[in-house]
């Protein structure tokens, strides 16, 4: 049998450099990768196949494990690349690919390019014989910038790979946290029965960033709602809400998680003021540095409107989770990095503290993703001493770091290449997953424009614009009404 192949698109870029030859550098040392893969990088530069192998290895030592660095498996891993160059539009370029890759079992390429290219890649590798069964495509984030668009590349890719040959990925779904959200919802009987409006009263999901966009000038055709609200967030919000799964199975759990994102109440210009927050950075500071504001940031048109920051309160409206709501929020330039899921608890029935002290507070189950990936539970604990009931928030934690120690932390790509290679696509995005999620963000952006809703300012190194919590306020005095 010939040796599977693994072709990278966009084989130079920021992404490929950081994060994808680090995570295929790790599974090869750890001897996790099929037998004999060969790894091919692409792009447009001119390079001798020991140029490229010379600019991946800067790229893994800077960024590798650095237990793995020592284990001496740079060599045999810089033997298994090669490189061709590929323009995207360049008929002639996919035939010289082919000839690289010559004949073999299992081809497996990934895009990790602009989404203006997955097409013309595909149509390359039909025309040049590389797009048989035993080929699959892993593509990249975005996938367009609306439901039409998404929709206009998913038609092109589908002509020439079928859904089962796609897989489209999302890196949050690689964290171990996320799945760890699966075995603690599903392995425990101490939540299942909780895990409902009964028992929950609000959900909160935020993606905060410290940086700003950093010359991405790509970023102000996107925005906070496109960039991270209409993938990553989503994503875990299915996670969150999602029914049982009959099985642990890449159908069971996304048509679970479809479930959902088609039962977000849709948001209107009649609602929209009410359940959104959108928010551009202006000049601030952070740990005593001058930052400059959105408008000022390079390759930035001094007009725009895009929003660096985004708060949602969405609604999911199904027996489960009837009138809970998941505050989910996302922005750049804020205060602290941090992505965390916070399950709040409902207060207890009848409160026996009152007139002794500090109140009993609702408990709160906290999963923090990055920096740091631990879950915490938040019960109320009676203080040591003798001067009456006093109480305080004790947390019963899980430090994955701690807890898992001889483990070391994963890149969410390595789990993910692995499984593409695998063919296993239990955690990438399905096509209609992809297609609801887009049509429940295109309401919002729709519901803004016909309601002229601009951005409000707020001062980079700040927590995001104060209405954010004027909207969760509103809704605790409304539940309490």
């Amino acid at each position: 049998m010939t040796s599977p192949c693994f072709i990278l698109f966009g084989a130079t870029g920021d992404l490929a450099r950081r994060m994808l030859w680090p995570s295929l550098f790790h599974l090869h040392c750890e001897g996790l990768l099929p037998e004999g893969l060969r790894l091919i990088g692409t792009s447009r530069s001119e390079k001798t196949a020991e140029e490229f192998q010379a600019a991946v290895q800067k790229s893994v030592e800077e960024r590798g494990d650095k237990e793995l660095l020592k284990k001496g498996c740079m060599p045999d891993f810089l033997k298994q690349i090669d490189y061709v160059s590929v323009s995207a539009d360049k008929i002639e370029d996919y035939k010289k690919l082919a000839d690289r890759i010559g004949e073999t079992s299992d081809m497996t390429f990934y895009f990790s390019t602009a989404p203006e290219f997955f097409v013309p890649i595909c149509e390359g590798l039909k025309s040049a014989g590389l797009s048989g069964d035993n080929a699959r495509v892993i593509l990249e984030k975005p996938i367009g910038k609306s439901l039409h668009s998404s929709r206009e590349i998913s038609d092109a890719v589908e002509k020439i790979f079928s859904e089962d040959q796609t897989f489209r990925i999302d890196h949050y779904l690689g964290k171990e946290t996320v799945q760890n959200l699966i075995a603690l919802r599903f392995a425990n009987s101490l939540f299942e029965p909780v895990w409902n409006a009964s028992a929950i009263s609000h959900v909160e999901i935020s993606v905060s960033e410290t940086v700003g966009v950093e010359g991405r000038s790509y970023y102000d055709n996107a925005g906070a709602l496109r960039d991270m609200m209409q993938n990553h967030i989503l994503q875990l919000l299915a996670l969150v809400a999602m029914e049982p799964p009959s099985h642990l199975d890449q159908a069971a759990v996304r048509n679970e998680k479809i479930k959902v994102l088609k039962s977000l109440r849709r948001i209107t210009p009649a609602n929209v003021s009410k359940l959104t927050v959108p928010g551009q950075y202006k000049a601030g500071e952070l740990n005593d540095e001058k930052l400059v504001g959105y408008l000022e940031e390079e390759g930035i048109p001094k007009d725009s409107s895009t929003e660096t920051y985004v708060a949602v309160q969405a609604y999911i409206d199904n027996w489960r989770w009837k009138g809970v709501p998941f505050f989910l929020t996302t922005g750049k330039r804020l205060n602290s990095r941090h992505t965390e899921i916070i399950v709040h608890f409902r207060e207890v029935p009848h409160n026996i503290f009152e007139g002794q002290g500090d109140q009993a507070r609702p408990n709160r189950l906290v999963i923090n993703l990055q920096p740091t990936e631990s879950i915490s539970f938040e019960l109320m604990a009676k203080q040591p001493g003798l001067d009456g009931m006093n109480l305080q928030p004790v947390n019963l934690n899980l430090s994955l770091a701690q807890e898992f120690e001889s483990h070391r932390r994963r890149i969410a790509y390595e789990r993910l290449i692995l499984d593409g290679l695998k063919g296993n696509s239990t955690l990438f995005v399905r096509r209609d997953e992809l297609e609801a999620a887009w049509s429940w963000i295109d309401g919002i952006l729709a519901s803004w424009r016909n309601s002229n809703i601009k951005p409000l300012q707020y001062e980079a190194g700040s927590k995001g614009p104060g209405e954010t919590d004027d909207m969760i306020k509103f809704w605790k005095w409304e539940a309490r009404a």
